[in-house]
């Protein structure tokens, strides 16, 4: 037994960490990743024994009944080798069934209960598996994107038993371009190679000229049911074209293991060393011929099965079999449906592909060659749409809420004299993401300098809250409000024009933010000349 180091003392407690947990339910595999206030990253979970690898749980669920108290879920599936039985215990492939019109949904695939209890059993255990020292302040779940609303009322059913203040949900190919990198505004190609499916949705993301950036959509917040706000409104990716086919990465493993033993069952056992062997061959560091070996060991007789195969012989078998093919006449689909909707390949911001088999170097070299001039976008492939729908959650980056807001003073050249501007209002959320910009001009003949001169509206000031884009937002109510001036601007900043400014002459545009440490911060250039304007705190929000 090994012995702790001198000095060790008490076994190390992870220290609690509160933040946004975020879970992308797949066809084959859902991701669980979770963020951490003040973090920059996020991490992905391990929840032993129902996951097959860190973040990731096997959509499986072996149950006699929706009330089961004792499922199996996930990997428990795999380790109790029934994952490859045809029995109504097993339920998986579940995924696209929910929420989805009766024609669209699947016969259940054989199993007892139905996609939507399926799916709630496997969230039930993933939160019921979560690690103790996750505080999880705020839920985030995605949804495919044709069946949006459905999912949305099964999911606000399905969290109501959860202890947890705020629950958002995200479309699927909004999370994967934001997990790539994408501004809002961008139409984009989201090819997700799963593990039994195939889907391509060339989708048009919100925002861009000046709209409002798309974000998660609020199911609950501060514990009150927001599904029949008449101020909630729908956010989601407009889809163009669309295909799919049910082929994915599970059946690249029958071809594999059919290839190599051809007069063997093709159990459970052989085709996990399948698709580890795919996965091997798929590191961008391996060269073509280089040959890759995995061992199946079947646990009835010991038998002892070597798997060996180079990345070409594996591009060979996914050749012959037509994956290629397949994947083109999904691609002619999509692009033929776009193109009645008004878009083609050369108005793409970029072409995202997620999923297991978005790592075959065949998939990703053809997909590029096919979409060209679109550059092709190659996140995380398992937890990019997890690690979007982050990124797009109201709260995961924001620490604090304004109490007060801050209000800039400018001369108002109609009614001839001051009047305050609203910087950012009380209930706005900080660090800011993009700065506000306001243009100054001058309000005197040979003017030689614009003051900056900031207060904050009255402490006694009511507000109301008021839910903008799933945003909650704290809005003043109506009537007069009195401002303070910032003693910090009791000496107020004074940018000086050169030349002077004229009456009515825009001067100076200006950039104001607010930064980690509640500072206001301001920057900006001088419209006539062009010479930028040094950064400069201008004192502490509250």
């Amino acid at each position: 037994m090994d012995m702790p180091p001198e000095g060790a003392g008490k076994l190390q407690i992870s220290p609690q960490l509160s933040g946004t947990l975020a879970i992308d339910l797949g066809s084959t595999t859902t991701v669980v990743a979770f963020q951490a206030e003040h973090a920059q990253k996020p991490q992905l979970l391990d929840l032993p024994p129902i996951s097959s690898r860190c973040g990731e749980v096997p959509s499986l669920v072996w149950a006699y009944q929706a009330k089961d108290s004792n499922p199996l879920v996930g990997q428990q599936v795999n380790d109790a080798d029934l994952a490859g039985q045809d029995h109504q215990n097993l339920s998986r492939d579940f995924k696209r069934s929910i929420g989805a019109p009766a024609p669209y949904r699947a016969s259940n695939d054989g199993s007892g209960l139905t996609p939507e209890q399926a799916g709630e059993l496997l969230l039930q255990e993933i939160w019921r598996r979560l690690p103790p020292h996750i505080e999880v302040r705020r839920l985030v779940l995605t949804a495919p994107v044709e069946s949006y609303r459905a999912y949305r009322i099964w999911l606000n059913r399905v969290c109501t038993t959860l202890p947890v203040d705020e629950i958002a949900l995200v479309d699927e190919p909004t999370a994967a371009a934001m997990g790539a990198g994408l501004p809002p505004g961008s139409k984009l190609l989201v090819m997700d190679l799963g593990g039994s499916t195939i889907d391509l949705s060339l989708v048009a993301l919100e925002g861009g000229e000046g709209l409002s950036g798309p974000i998660a959509q609020l199911l609950r917040f501060a514990g009150q049911d927001l599904h029949n706000s008449s101020k909630q409104i729908l956010r989601c990716a407009r889809v163009l074209g669309k295909a799919g086919l049910k082929l994915g990465g599970r059946d690249l493993d029958h071809w594999i293991a059919s290839h190599l033993y051809p007069d063997v069952p093709l159990s459970e056992t052989l085709l996990n060393s399948a698709e580890r062997l795919k996965c091997r061959l798929s590191k961008d560091e391996l060269k073509d011929d280089e040959s890759q070996l995995e061992i199946a060991v079947e646990p009835g007789d010991n038998q002892i099965l070597p798997l060996r195969l180079s990345r070409r012989e594996l591009e060979e078998i996914l050749i012959s079999k037509g994956f290629l093919n397949s994947l083109a006449s999904l691609l002619e689909q999509t692009l033929a449906k776009a193109q009645v909707n008004g878009c083609s390949l050369k108005d793409l911001k970029g072409v995202v592909a997620v999923g297991g088999g978005a790592q075959i170097p065949l998939v990703r070299r053809w997909l590029q060659q096919q979409t060209q001039p679109a550059p092709l976008l190659t996140p995380p492939p398992i937890e990019a749409v997890a690690i979007g729908a982050l990124q797009l959650t109201p709260g995961v980056k924001v620490r604090d809420l304004l109490h007060r807001g801050v209000s800039l003073r400018c001369w108002d050249q109609r009614s001839n004299r001051h009047h305050w501007h609203p910087l950012f209002i009380a209930g706005q959320p900080w660090p800011t993401t993009d700065p506000l910009e306001l243009v100054l001009a001058a309000s005197q003949i040979d003017q030689l300098e614009l003051e900056v001169v900031l207060g904050e509206p009255d402490s006694q000031e009511s507000y109301e809250v008021i839910y903008i884009d799933g945003m909650p937002t704290l809005r003043a109510s109506s009537g007069e409000r009195r401002i303070h001036r910032w003693p910090e601007t009791c000496n107020p900043v004074c940018l000086a024009l050169n030349p002077p400014g004229q009456p009515g002459q825009d001067c100076l545009r200006l950039q104001f933010s607010i930064d980690d440490n509640a500072q206001l911060q301001m920057e900006g250039m001088d419209l006539r000349s062009g010479e930028r304007l040094n950064k400069q705190k201008l004192g502490t929000v509250r």
